[in-house]
């Protein structure tokens, strides 16, 4: 509580945390005492009040302890070291090993520790720990990875163990959407902000919540799976055993066949062998006079069809091919419908899109969030919900896999401060 009005201010006193936080003065000076002894805080100066003596300003030492963030994709691995102030100082990718068997992909991950830390130039002795951003579910519990999708080995792993008996750091495991949610807290568009819904989108969709500050993480430490909530009552079949979720109408996948589907030009094809989010864009781009043959993912198409894949679908849209856009539009609209139920539920501030799945087209699925959060929540004539993409981009996982460590290392209880 202390430290995160530190953290969050650009300089701030005793006296001010006091106001904020509603503790006494003598507990904030105590626990300030505390923070300075243990060099995470230091006094910055003085600046005048108004009316009143000069007050000592105190900022946190963002060099004072480095934290290291892995984000495990069935894809893509990453790992960042960053400073106290969430700052990414040294950014590593690398794909995801095949087989993406437990112990060879707890191996590579050691082995990317080990190399963002020499290309940072930082001691093992200097990281507070590790955290590493997951796909869900996640038993916080006991340390395990619960089977999650695309990941057919992965049930009940003990990844918090082998990580840590494989690189000698204390381990914070968490889902990476969570995860992220928390390095927005942290480093990026929620700092600072009280109420906000994270919505990941990269190899699946998920997402994270921030509500009175504090992330809120439900009964299984598993809350905020926005990816699976039902937008299409005759979409797939989900693996969670759902149907129409929001992650089978806009992840990749998805997005690709869809684009696939428009270019075939296949109007004999039976409605029920068409993808859910084949028809909405098709329908979409019927309403714009869109011709397939037109577009510049057509030519592509004809040569090679493996070439037209998300990226390339991405990078199309972006340029303003109507084929493309029609398709993330379509993606895009399914997205904001599940954004206005989470909007009406839980009455965030701010909603903030983030994840690789969206790269080139954050603009896009903005606006379209934007448009829905203008016209169909129910509290929208008393204000508007902001939304932001992520600052922190594709790294926002893996940034907040460090933010983890940050946030449960500096963020206890004033009671566990007050007694050690």
């Amino acid at each position: 509580m202390v430290l995160d009005q530190i953290q969050l201010a650009d300089g701030v006193s005793r006296v001010e945390i006091a106001e904020h936080t509603g503790l006494t003065p003598q507990t904030v000076s105590g626990i300030v005492r505390r923070l300075i002894d243990e060099g995470i805080v230091h006094e910055d100066g003085a600046r005048t009040s108004n009316g009143g003596k000069p007050r000592t300003v105190l900022r946190i030492n963002a060099d004072a302890g480095r934290a290291v963030g892995l984000h495990f994709d069935p894809v893509e691995l990453a790992a960042v070291v960053v400073d106290l102030l969430g700052r990414p100082l040294v950014t590593v990718r690398r794909p995801t090993p095949r087989p993406v068997d437990p112990a060879i992909v707890t191996a590579a991950m050691a082995e990317l520790v080990d190399e963002v830390l020499r290309e940072a130039g930082v001691q093992r002795d200097r990281v507070l720990g590790l955290g590493l951003a997951a796909p869900g579910p996640i038993d916080q519990h006991v340390g395990m990875v619960i089977s999650p999708p695309q990941l057919a080995d992965w049930s009940r792993v003990p990844i918090k163990e082998m990580l840590a008996t494989a690189t000698g750091l204390e381990v914070t495991l968490d889902n990476d959407a969570t995860a992220a949610a928390v390095g927005e807290r942290w480093a990026g568009a929620g700092r600072g902000v009280a109420n906000f819904a994270y919505f990941h989108l990269g190899t699946g969709v998920g997402g994270g919540l921030v509500l009175g500050h504090q992330v809120h993480r439900g009964g299984s430490m598993n809350a905020a799976e926005f990816g699976h909530t039902s937008v299409a009552a005759d979409g797939p079949d989900c693996y969670c055993g759902n149907r129409g979720c929001l992650e089978s109408l806009v992840n990749p996948p998805a997005i690709v066949a869809a684009a696939h589907h428009l270019l075939a030009d296949a109007p004999t094809t039976p409605a029920s062998a068409v993808p859910a989010l084949a028809r909405s864009a098709s329908a979409m781009a019927a309403q714009t006079g869109v011709d397939p043959a037109a577009s510049s993912l057509a030519a592509l198409h004809r040569i090679d069809p493996a070439a037209v894949d998300h990226q390339a679908v991405c990078l199309a849209a972006a340029a303003g091919d109507p084929l493309a856009t029609a398709v993330i539009d379509a993606a895009a609209e399914h997205l904001a419908t599940v954004v206005v139920n989470v909007v009406n539920i839980v009455d965030v501030d701010l909603v903030i899109l983030g994840g690789h799945g969206i790269s080139h087209v954050e603009g896009r699925f903005r606006q379209a969030v934007v448009r829905a959060l203008a016209t169909r929540p129910l509290a929208r004539k008393i204000r508007v919900v902001d939304v932001a993409v992520s600052p922190l981009g594709v790294d926002s996982a893996v940034i907040g896999g460090a933010a983890l460590v940050l946030h449960a290392t500096y963020s206890p209880q004033v009671s566990s401060l007050l007694s050690a």
